[in-house]
């Protein structure tokens, strides 16, 4: 997941270009399948052992098109941009006019990422379905037609937001919690791996290279929007019976925003409790596992919990 190209005054969301055109040729390189959205279905369950990627890019900044946009178009790398309706022609936004121009390539995808790009977990039910019907109402005015993936606003969700992407004709909705998806994890809580300056140099960006999916049946809790009494959560996750090695799982976790080894436990060979040792005290928790593979490769499950305001 990618946010905005050289503008290098907001490093957070920002990738330089240069870092970019690496990313793509280490891709390349590994011989990794760039998966067109418009076979997102058929690429997920099928050749399930083939290593394949989908990128994508939050928010629609003009930064994209002038920068990124000549890049994807010359090597044809299909790609989907979530943008959000409110800020589309704003000052730094692409515009209704860029947007179609690049949304006519087979290869391309515009994706819903709200109307206003709110915190929309902390909203009430109706106000996030006007927000939601809003969008789609400018993406059938402007493009014809509305898109079947979502992306989450800051990556948020809860299962009362999860429920109303469903309801509203979504088919796929993206996080920004890390990890590799497959054909077990839920369709509306999709992993990314976020990709700015810090997080996408070189070293680190060859190691998401050779992360695999962590398959698992369940997490609980399934609600990841917590208020002050499910501080900290109980945490466990009921992982499927032919993981290799699963004993040698390890997990960090950002409670009292320092990360740390997270205390695990197994209730039985595939049922593991983490037990966090104090509150999330940042708007965002995080709880990231993984499983070093004989060959170089390692399993990545992240879990990503919203704090409510008090």
């Amino acid at each position: 997941m990618y946010h905005r190209f050289e503008e290098n005054k907001y490093p957070s969301t920002n990738i330089r270009v240069n870092d970019f055109k690496e990313h793509i040729s280490l891709i390349k390189e590994n011989g990794i399948k760039f998966v067109n959205p418009s076979n997102f279905e058929k690429e997920l369950n099928n050749n399930k052992n083939e290593r394949k990627i989908l990128i994508t890019i939050d928010d629609g900044y003009r930064s994209f098109y002038d920068n990124a946009w000549p890049i994807l178009k010359k090597n044809e790398i299909p790609f989907i941009l979530f943008v959000s309706t409110r800020e589309v022609g704003k000052k730094g936004y692409m515009s209704w006019e860029n947007i179609r121009e690049i949304e006519k390539y087979e290869f391309v995808e515009i994706g819903n990422h709200s109307h206003t790009h709110d915190y929309l977990i902390d909203f009430k039910e109706q106000k996030i379905k006007d927000d939601l019907v809003t969008s789609i109402n400018i993406f059938k005015e402007e493009l014809g037609k509305n898109s079947i993936f979502f992306s989450y606003p800051f990556g948020e969700y809860s299962i009362n937001l999860k429920n109303i992407v469903i309801d509203l004709g979504f088919k796929y909705a993206f996080g920004q919690h890390s990890g590799v998806t497959d054909y077990t994890k839920n369709l509306f809580e999709m992993p990314r791996f976020p990709i700015n300056e810090k997080y996408g140099e070189t070293e680190r960006f060859k190691t998401i290279l050779k992360t695999l999916p962590f398959p698992y049946k369940s997490i609980y809790p399934e609600e990841r929007y917590i208020g002050d009494e499910k501080n900290p959560p109980k945490v466990n996750i009921e992982f499927y019976e032919n993981i290799k090695n699963l004993k040698n799982i390890s997990c960090f976790s950002n409670e009292e925003n320092k990360w740390r080894n997270s205390k695990i436990k197994f209730n039985d060979k595939n049922s593991l409790n983490i037990s966090l040792e104090g509150k999330f005290t940042t708007e965002r928790g995080r709880i990231n596992c993984s499983l070093r593979e004989a060959n170089g490769f390692y399993r990545w499950l992240g879990i990503q919990f919203v704090v409510k305001e008090k």
